[in-house]
């Protein structure tokens, strides 16, 4: 039994076009509800800014989660799938607590209001992402089973043409060793991947919604952004180069990320700057307390 080629199995190509369908019904959906805040008040005044930030948020979203099962299907990473399956109730949860925040960024509730206006269009997003989140386990419990016989054949190397036996000797050679640790190194570029994306949706948020330009946070945020930029680029060549000087900067770089991300958690509920985070509290602070797990899981993993 030789390797499937990419995209040519039921599963692989359902698991694909769901996620594209699910994307361009869910930004058209957040779209919209940008058109009509747009077109009703004045989207640059601070209570409304959470708009566009959700719908950029969730431009990145679906790029991201469309490039990740992508790359999960040419690596056959049956991990980075569960992953997708964990990010996409994470956008569930997203699109939920953008109801409430929109609510609280929106005045007036009555009839032909803007408010009731956009709700339908919010209500919608979630629902669809759950709705497809279901299609999408089922499609991912059928690639458990077919990766399984690629797993079967990389441990046992029988079945396998002159050309699957050379493609997999040029990524983990011959010693079943090196197969364990490439299913390592699998892992931790994967969460790597997810650290890559919370960080940016806080970053998007900071500097949109919240930050002026010219308060001290907003330098801190910018300065942030090379620093984590360059922490996730260094770790991931470091595993795979197996550079240890360079994982150990980037284990120390990893817990000053986590404390400055803490120290964020912290000013989001402080008396002297929790009006300034209303409107967006309750997404900062799930994006800000997902980090700093994403970056103890990873090092998790890169310490022995």
């Amino acid at each position: 039994m030789a390797l499937e080629p990419l995209l040519s199995t039921r599963a692989q190509r359902a698991f694909m076009i769901t996620i594209l369908i699910q994307g361009f019904v869910v930004l058209a959906m957040v779209a919209t509800t940008f058109g009509f805040v747009f077109e009703t008040v004045d989207i640059h005044l601070p209570q409304y800014k959470t708009i566009p930030c959700y719908l950029a948020l969730f431009i990145l979203a679906e790029i991201f989660e469309l490039l990740m099962a992508f790359d999960a299907l040419r690596l056959r990473n049956v991990v980075q799938l569960i992953g997708i399956l964990g990010f996409h109730l994470a956008l569930v949860v997203f699109a939920a607590i953008q109801i409430h925040e929109t609510r609280a960024a929106l005045t007036g509730s009555g009839p032909g209001s803007l408010w009731r206006k956009v709700l339908p269009y919010l209500i919608v997003t979630p629902v669809i992402i759950a709705a497809s989140w279901i299609s999408l386990l089922f499609w991912v419990r059928e690639l458990y089973f077919e990766f399984g016989w690629v797993l079967y054949l990389l441990i046992f190397e029988c079945g396998l043409t002159h050309q699957d036996r050379w493609a997999i000797f040029h990524v983990v050679g011959a010693n079943p060793a090196m197969k364990t640790m490439y299913q390592f190194y699998q892992i931790i570029i994967c969460l790597l991947k997810f650290d890559f994306f919370s960080f940016v949706g806080v970053t998007i948020q900071l500097l949109i919604v919240v930050l002026q330009k010219n308060s001290a946070e907003f330098g801190l945020t910018i300065a942030a952004i090379p620093v984590v930029l360059t922490l996730l680029a260094g770790c991931g060549i470091a595993v795979k180069r197996e550079i240890k000087w360079l994982m150990s900067v980037s284990l120390v770089l990893m817990l000053a990320a986590e404390t400055y991300f803490i120290y964020k958690l912290v000013r989001f509920y402080e008396p002297d700057s929790r009006e300034q985070y209303q409107t967006t509290r309750a997404t900062l602070t799930v994006f800000s307390g997902s980090i700093p797990i994403a970056l103890a899981s990873t090092q998790k993993y890169l310490t022995p």
